[in-house]
């Protein structure tokens, strides 16, 4: 990747169609009701593939942090191969930057599956969504993952605040929002001072915890990702302006919100002219080592 020629990378991008393993009953249906939510028309009909991704972000010189997420336990719906998305990363290194996802009930194989990618497929970070998978971030059984994480260098990327999955089908589809309160990132970026740690989206309905833990652990930004812009509290914007002005980053929720509805709405709030280039690009080529 040539980083200079990159206008933009948008640090939150999902992997959304099955790579070597087909859809589980109830997969659709779970994608009509987040598409209801997000007011996406295409639904579940359009689910890019990662190639797909890959060629829509190269036409606008995005670069793409993407992922898939691995929620097999509590949702039933099994989880793609992290190593196919890698590997499709690869061929398309040139535009798409690869996040892994490994449930940390997985525990030490789980630890080991995070060394291999890493080592073997050049995975730089790995996606956490407690809602999703059922546990507190802070929660120490999950450490074993986080040790090797960190000790291989990686990023850690948790989703924080309410989330559109689920939301509208029955009982939430059990998922519990409890989970997934920026606070328990606190203690996790306490504990691994070194490793950088993503705070994605603006954490509803927890939003000061959120600004408060990104202004006192060093190693805690937040990706801007999943809500319109249009739709960003005032103390969001402020901070972004000013004390968090490094440490907030572009990222949209691709594909239920594209990067073009995204940058379309980010023009028009009140980010102060030298602080759009931070956010849209230079903040996240240092996480990401491209950048000094």
């Amino acid at each position: 990747m040539n980083i200079d020629d990159i206008i933009a990378i948008d640090f939150h991008t999902h992997a959304e169609e099955p790579c070597t393993c087909h859809r589980d009953d109830g997969y659709y249906e779970f994608q009509s009701d987040f598409a209801k939510y997000f007011k996406n028309p295409a639904g579940h009909n359009m689910l890019p593939t990662v190639e797909e991704t890959a060629a829509y972000y190269r036409e606008r010189k995005i670069a793409a942090v993407i992922f898939p997420v691995d929620a097999e336990r509590e949702t039933g719906f099994k989880r793609y191969e992290n190593e196919e998305v890698a590997r499709i990363c690869a061929d398309n290194n040139d535009i798409l930057i690869p996040f892994a996802s490994i449930d940390p009930a997985k525990g030490r194989v789980g630890a080991r599956e995070a060394r291999r990618l890493v080592r073997e497929f050049g995975v730089k970070g790995f996606k956490f969504h407690p809602t999703m998978q059922g546990f507190y971030p802070n929660d120490r059984s999950a450490y074993v993952l986080y040790e090797a994480i960190a000790e291989e260098g990686a990023v850690m990327l948790f989703h924080t605040g309410q989330t559109g999955v689920g939301a509208g089908s029955h009982g939430g589809m059990n998922m519990r929002l409890k989970y997934s309160n920026p606070m328990y990132l606190d203690d996790v970026a306490a504990d691994f001072p070194d490793t950088p740690i993503i705070a994605a989206h603006p954490a509803f309905p927890w939003l000061d915890e959120q600004l408060s833990v990104a202004t006192h652990k060093p190693n805690v930004y937040i990706d801007m990702s999943g809500w319109s812009p249009k739709y960003f509290q005032p103390i969001f914007i402020q901070y972004a302006n000013s004390i968090l002005k490094h440490k907030m980053l572009f990222g949209s929720d691709w594909p239920v919100i594209t990067p073009d509805r995204w940058i379309s709405d980010f023009e028009k709030i009140g980010i102060k002219d030298e602080v759009r280039p931070l956010i849209m690009k230079e903040n996240a080529a240092k996480i990401l080592g491209y950048r000094k």
